[in-house]
């Protein structure tokens, strides 16, 4: 998912964006606190916020996006264990609390519980008619088949197949796929939509093209073949 990552020490953020980049994440940086303020309203899937940061605090910070009336998850860094801390942060609306140093595996459940919870799922496991995907190997398969797909053809799929019948414009899929450093278009998306349909013969579902709108998943009443519809 788009994340979004508040954090001033420069070799700590680029460990951690290394790593959730690696398994499908989009990573969005900031080390200083009023500069991610201007950023909160973006719509991301997950802020992680440093506690201690320059011109304004994680607190502070966190305050804003609640006040804002934003669902957000927010996770929280820091290097201190007190418990006074935590408290404070969990009553400010942050919906965890990660103290630093820490393993990677444990930040990666943690994500994984977050976003889950945000979108209403009890599991790691998302299943869309045939197609399942999961969110912890960062695999698919359909009918119980692997999938050879890219890092970036999963997150694709695991947006668009969350939400069967949303229409998603290629603007929101350029915004939640890639990070600001990128420099995708609207052909980027259509490329990776045009590999993704290729891949999924046989799915029960088609990705229909709504012209000037975007993208739609819609399941299939079985045994009945993609339409044309799914041309781009």
């Amino acid at each position: 998912m788009r994340i979004l990552l508040v954090e001033d020490t420069a070799d700590v953020a680029e460990a951690i964006i290394a790593h959730l980049s690696r398994i499908g994440h989009t990573v969005d940086w900031q080390s200083k606190g009023n500069e991610a303020a201007k950023l909160v309203t973006d719509p991301y899937d997950l802020l992680i916020l440093d506690v201690m940061l320059p011109q304004q605090d994680g607190f502070s910070l966190l305050t804003r996006v609640r006040e804002k009336g934003l669902t957000t998850p927010v996770m929280m860094l820091t290097a201190c264990a007190e418990i006074e801390e935590r408290v404070r942060a969990l009553d400010l609306g942050a919906d965890d609390y990660l103290i630093k140093p820490f393993d990677f595996r444990e930040l990666d459940a943690r994500i994984r519980v977050l976003l889950r919870r945000s979108g209403g799922e009890a599991t790691n496991l998302l299943s869309c008619a045939n197609l399942t995907i999961d969110r912890k190997s960062r695999t698919a398969s359909l009918d119980g088949m692997p999938l050879e797909l890219t890092r970036r053809e999963v997150t694709l799929l695991e947006i668009i197949a969350a939400r069967p019948g949303r229409i998603f414009g290629k603007e929101e899929l350029i915004d939640r796929l890639f990070s600001v450093d990128d420099t995708p278009n609207a052909n980027t998306v259509e490329q990776y939509i045009g590999r993704l349909r290729k891949k999924l013969a046989g799915a029960g579902f088609e990705i229909r093209t709504l012209r000037g709108l975007g993208y739609q998943l819609v399941l299939l009443p079985a045994g009945t073949p993609p339409s044309a519809a799914t041309a781009q």
